[in-house]
């Protein structure tokens, strides 16, 4: 015989908690049951349900009241005999009237209601199960491949939340906190939740399955107020507390052989609508459907099509196909082959709704035709059911498609389809850009002029020099191009400093997701704050060197020759003036000869020095030019590129992670 008890232990059937009483229907009849006969004893269709509200409900719950508050009686009838002393009693109420109301109410928290007219009309009872010494839960253990990808997405999570905003990790961090929770739960249990529309019978499975009617049937609607729970076997006690299911709405069946073995470990939830007018009922619908391992989806052959059950339910939960029954239920209201064309019309659209199908022999949802009030077809889902359970996989599977889903949803904030990184090109470029702020070129130039003035004032002729003294002098300045100030070129400097690092943030940002994007850009905005002034700095210490520039070895060689013209000018001359004065013999050949290779001699020297002096200039104006674009290109590397760099590396790192938690 099967009979249905409290999951809670601790809890008497004598104190019921008023403050846990549900807000629906789904218990208004016990408040009917308890008012007394007579309103029940004016209509004779209700007077068998009076009848045993009275005896089956006030007085055991009187009797219960006694045993609970004072000491146990060692006279007190055993719970057996006072359970066969109502189910007699309700059988003799029900004798009167000669039939059942399958329409009966609860009795109290821990009596079940009687069955309807399918079971024949027995009252059960509940076994006292209070002195049951507590069963050891083994906790739930996950797979290798599903802790990987679990703590990826941990560390996914770490690695984003100061680059994204809690909204888009919200669902990430649901999952990582429903696995970690799920995880400290009996791993020995599978929770299944039946769910369905109005009208669809779920009730009436939950009963079949159960084997004795517990949760409550009929036309009003909605029937079903509050999730019920029904276990098959101990240890379930904190997976049901996880759901928020009260304890006066736990029930277990009693052991019935083959049957209990047969769902032995299942946790069976019996949900309200998910399309109640009441709004309350479709909340406990969606709470509770994401925290079971397993959903059985009951749909009658009016509503199976019903855009709210697709668009709503099962096309969002596609990726846990594995986890899912799709029940036809009331195949008796179809004539012929009728049943079969609704049943591939399901499938269909189960497809459209990118539902994989568990036929021949792959994973997916189990799709099955059924009538829970002939019970046609139950026993195959008790038996699909029984297996299912048996496996105890739907929780990791659960758990699995629910990081397939975080993971799906996370893709436009991770993934991308090209490459993304700076390239030696945009590094170079970026550079390229600072030497030109800072002027780079230009010093080279500034620094090769200055070394050839040098060499110039040393071994150029000092009658040239002169001249050239001379003529900048008196040089008239009149239309000159006005030279730019200072302001302006900071100001032209600024501008492409700017400029530079915009183009290297857009380039190191391309391909990339949004938020990522946004970050790298930040990053170069950043570092580009105090960047000009640092470079300004940079070119005035890296610019061209203060002093007189290095000489090369040739350089006393050519002075001494330029010294030795002029002497040979001067002596050519002062022989030349003796002669006239009279003071020496009159001899024009050699002064004139001593004058012409001096005068002659030294331009040929100057421009001799000149011409050896321009490959050495060339090098310490290019060195000069060198130092500052290195000078330029460290600056803006520590400013910005390291910056830029370091939000690519933690992206590459998050992606690296994404690609764990998707399982590549």
């Amino acid at each position: 015989m099967t009979a249905v008890t409290d999951q809670d232990h601790t809890e008497h059937a004598d104190q019921p908690d008023d403050a846990d009483q549900p807000n629906g229907d789904t218990h208004q009849a016990e408040a009917a049951g308890s008012t007394g006969g007579a309103a029940a004893g004016s209509d004779g269709r209700s007077a068998p349900r009076a009848a045993g509200g009275s005896a089956g409900g006030a007085a055991p719950r009187a009797a219960g009241g006694s045993a609970a508050s004072a000491p146990p009686d060692p006279d007190a009838p055993e719970v057996g005999q006072r359970s066969q002393e109502r189910a007699d009693h309700g059988t003799h109420a029900r004798g009167r009237d000669g039939r059942t109301d399958s329409g009966g109410a609860w009795d109290d928290g821990l009596i079940a209601r009687r069955v309807d007219e399918t079971t024949g009309g027995e009252r059960y009872h509940a076994a006292d199960s209070r002195s049951a010494a507590p069963t050891a839960v083994t906790p739930l253990v996950y797979d290798g491949v599903l802790r990987s990808r679990l703590e990826a997405l941990r560390e996914l999570v770490g690695l984003s939340r100061t680059r994204l905003d809690s909204r888009t990790l919200a669902g990430a961090g649901r999952v990582l906190d429903e696995a970690s929770a799920r995880r400290r739960l009996s791993g020995q249990h599978t929770v299944v939740a039946i769910a369905g529309a109005t009208g669809s019978g779920k009730s009436q499975l939950f009963n079949a399955l159960a084997g004795v009617t517990i949760s409550e049937t009929g036309v009003r609607r909605p029937t079903t107020a509050a999730p019920i729970a029904c276990s098959w076997s101990d240890g379930a006690a904190s997976l049901i507390e996880r759901l928020g299911i009260p304890p006066r709405l736990r029930r277990r069946p009693l052991p019935t052989g083959d049957a209990e073995s047969q769902l032995r470990g299942l946790v069976l939830i019996d949900l309200p609508d998910h399309d109640s007018a009441a709004v309350q009922h479709r909340e406990h619908v969606d709470r509770i459907l994401g925290l079971v391992d397993a959903v059985i989806w009951v749909v009658d052959p009016e509503k199976y099509a019903d855009a709210v059950l697709h668009e709503r339910y099962l096309r969002p939960m596609a990726a846990h196909a594995e986890v899912m029954f799709v029940v036809l239920n009331q195949i008796d209201r179809l004539p012929g082959e009728a049943a079969e064309q609704v049943l591939d019309d399901l499938r269909r659209l189960l497809d459209e709704d990118g539902i994989a199908l568990g036929e021949y022999g792959e994973p997916g949802t189990t799709v099955l035709a059924l009538s829970a009030l002939t019970g046609d077809g139950v026993g195959e889902l008790r038996e699909a059911l029984g297996q299912f359970v048996a496996e105890r996989g739907a929780p990791a599977r659960r758990i699995s498609a629910d990081v397939d889903i975080a993971a799906a949803r996370l893709w436009p904030v991770y993934a991308t389809q090209r490459r993304t990184g700076l390239s030696e090109q945009a590094r170079e470029e970026f550079a390229d850009r600072l030497a030109d702020a800072v002027g780079a070129t230009a010093a080279g130039e500034a620094a090769e002029r200055a070394w050839l003035r040098n060499a110039n004032r040393a071994c150029g002729t000092p009658w040239l020099r002169l001249w050239r003294w001379y003529q900048d002098r008196g040089e008239a300045t009149t239309g000159r191009l006005p030279s730019r100030t200072q302001a302006d070129e900071e100001a032209t400097a600024r501008q492409r400093v700017e400029q530079a690092v915009r183009t290297v943030a857009d380039r190191a940002s391309a391909g990339l997701p949004a938020p990522w994007a946004q970050a790298v850009r930040e990053a170069a905005v950043r570092g580009s704050q105090g960047l000009p002034e640092a470079l300004d700095e940079l070119s005035v210490r890296a610019g061209v060197p203060t002093g007189r520039p290095p000489r090369p070895g040739w350089w006393p060689v050519a002075v001494l020759s330029q010294a030795s013209m002029t002497i040979l000018q001067f002596l050519g001359g002062l022989w030349l003036l003796g002669q006239i004065v009279g003071v020496m013999a009159p001899n024009l050949g050699v002064p004139v000869l001593l004058m012409v290779i001096g005068i002659v001699g030294g331009p040929l020297i100057e421009w001799s020095c000149r011409m050896a002096a321009r490959g050495p200039a060339r090098r310490y104006g290019l060195e000069a030019e060198r130092r500052l674009r290195e000078a330029a290109a460290g600056c803006g590397r520590a400013r910005v590129l390291d910056p830029v760099a370091a939000e690519l590396l933690r992206y590459r790192e998050v992606r690296e992670q994404y690609g764990r938690v998707v399982g590549a």
